[in-house]
């Protein structure tokens, strides 16, 4: 177990994973708004939208016109989510979103179908061409990403040499390309991960490949969102996938209730509290949450937007006292 970090990075991914879920529409000015808001907390990181297929996941079908629209803020990167190659044409036609390619693959053949109508090994031979497309389209950054790393409605507990067995497919695309990955992400896409699952599988990675960079993308769907992240903290991990308020879900993991992601900021909370940086001021990302949950019109699972900071207590009690 390696010592708590001393800063961390917290990627935002509300207004794409977290609209994308919605059952009824969102208005595009409304996606705008948040976005607004979002770049005005410290964020650096924020996943504005998905380029996918509208009839497969139609909260995502004006993603073009959020993209024309948000606010750019200097040194924040805004960036989507793609599938396949028409996805990431898409998204460069647009020259407002900041390119970061990726190669994905899942643990469980069922879910893969599911979600990207192939299994492990068709779906290995299409990341291949994906890499082999930003290579010859210049993109730098270029991450790595396992789903269902921790569990899977459909296959069931996954084994964790299933998880290197993607993570080395992973590897093996990168380097026949000549290609090094920034970062290889683990996602608990079912909500399935605990903390000890966490440390397990974080550890095996972390013995097998010692200098590869491990990120985490966890969902709340079970409760476990805060503290998985703090075993990956404890586990000397740095970078994270949230969402405001505890939005999102991933439409095909076939959840049944909530099934958000772990909440932005409850994690910055969490940190803030432990004496880690993240950058991001805790008390605007709490009236980005209240906008969110405006926005969808129904209560979100957010804690700290309920109880609030600790931080503005602090100050209410050190007025008082002075006066």
């Amino acid at each position: 177990m390696s010592d708590l970090p001393q800063k961390v990075t917290i990627k935002e991914e509300g207004p794409r994973e977290g609209f994308q879920i919605e059952k009824g529409p969102i208005p595009t000015d409304r996606k705008v708004e948040l976005i607004d808001a979002l770049s005005e907390t410290g964020l650096k990181y924020i996943q504005i939208v998905s380029f996918v297929n509208p009839r497969r996941v139609p909260g995502m079908a004006d993603a073009e016109e959020v993209v024309k629209r948000y606010r750019r803020k200097p040194g924040v990167r805004y960036t989507a989510l793609w599938l396949n190659e028409q996805g990431f044409r898409r998204a460069r036609a647009t020259e407002r979103v900041d390119i970061d390619g990726s190669i994905i693959l899942a643990t469980s053949d069922p879910f893969s179908i599911k979600n990207q109508g192939a299994d492990f090994e068709q779906y290995a031979i299409q990341q291949e061409k994906q890499m082999q497309l930003y290579v010859a389209e210049g993109v730098e950054r270029i991450r790595g990403g396992v789903m269902t790393a921790f569990g899977c409605n459909y296959s069931g507990d996954i084994e964790t040499a299933q998880v290197l067995k993607c993570v080395a497919r992973l590897l093996d695309i990168a380097a026949h390309n000549k290609v090094s990955l920034s970062y290889i992400g683990l996602a608990d896409t079912m909500g399935w991960a605990t903390p000890a699952s966490i440390k397990r599988v974080v550890g095996a990675v972390r013995e097998r490949w010692p200098d590869l960079k491990i990120a985490l993308h966890l969902h709340d769907t079970r409760g476990m969102g805060v503290a998985n992240a703090y075993a990956g903290l404890e586990m000397g991990v740095t970078q994270y996938d949230a969402c405001v308020a505890g939005l999102g879900g991933c439409p095909f993991a076939g959840n049944a209730g909530a099934a958000g992601n772990v909440c932005s900021e409850d994690l910055v909370f969490l940190c803030e509290e432990m004496g880690i940086e993240t950058g991001v001021d805790l008390e605007k990302l709490i009236d980005c949450a209240s906008l969110a949950e405006d926005i969808v019109g129904h209560p979100l699972p957010g804690s700290v937007k309920v109880g609030g900071a600790l931080s503005k207590l602090r100050r209410a009690v050190q007025q008082a006292k002075a006066a």
